[in-house]
């Protein structure tokens, strides 16, 4: 869990104490521990932005490689509805995510 106080230096040091670099191209979503706010790092190969969700009802659907750090690669619907907070495991082909 991430405290929502963090800006964007102290979210970009966190992923690069985890995975060692922001890759480019790709986003580190962090949600505080009632899974009901999240913060999304993006390095869009240019620079780094931050954004923050909250949801007023309801919590963000968590993976389970999420506890272990491990990265989890999601397509396009599946990352729309993850920040909208819908059952975003259940959307994309044949209902299937895969650790990598």
């Amino acid at each position: 869990p991430l405290d929502m106080r963090a800006g964007m230096d102290t979210v970009l040091a966190c992923v690069v104490k985890r995975f060692g670099m922001a890759q480019p191209h790709t986003a580190y979503l962090f949600l505080n521990k009632r899974a009901n706010r999240m913060k999304v790092l993006v390095h869009d190969g240019f620079g780094i932005w931050l954004s923050a969700r909250r949801l007023h009802r309801g919590k963000f659907v968590q993976a389970e490689a999420w506890q272990t750090g491990k990265r989890l690669e999601l397509n396009t619907e599946q990352l729309s509805a993850l920040i909208v907070g819908l059952p975003w495991h259940y959307i994309g082909q044949h209902q299937a995510i895969e650790v990598a």
